[in-house]
């Protein structure tokens, strides 16, 4: 559930920012602050407990994939934080222009972050019972 509810808080972001763009109501602004505001919070103990898995289990420190998942999820952490810190002096002024489009981004990497922890998951079977470890 620590990987779910970022991937989930980081598509409401975006969602919150198109209607705010389309409706100009500042309820979908803050709505976008909270929900990046969570994701990024979760993320980092996603974050916290992926990197102890990747550092203390051989099979998975050993595959490179790993790496790059690792790699991945630490720029897409660093976005979303930025994109928190964006809204925080001002929730409305921020969605646009830049809001969106770093939510965008941040909706993008998380795409490409979790197809490669699915390579992980599916292609290695890591963190399955009794392969990877």
């Amino acid at each position: 559930m620590l990987v779910a509810f970022p991937i989930a808080l980081t598509v409401c972001t975006l969602g919150a920012d198109l209607f705010y763009w389309w409706t100009g109501d500042a309820f979908w602004a803050r709505a976008g602050l909270w929900a990046i505001g969570m994701g990024f919070l979760m993320g980092l103990a996603a974050g916290v407990s992926g990197t102890v898995e990747l550092l203390m289990v051989p099979g998975i420190r050993a595959r490179a994939a790993s790496w790059t998942h690792f790699t991945l999820a630490v720029v897409l952490l660093s976005m979303m934080g930025a994109n928190f810190g964006l809204r925080l002096s001002g929730f409305e002024q921020a969605v646009l222009p830049w809001g969106i489009l770093l939510s965008a981004l941040c909706l993008a990497f998380t795409g490409l972050t979790g197809w490669h922890g699915g390579k992980l998951v599916f292609d290695y079977q890591l963190g399955t019972v009794g392969k990877g470890s």
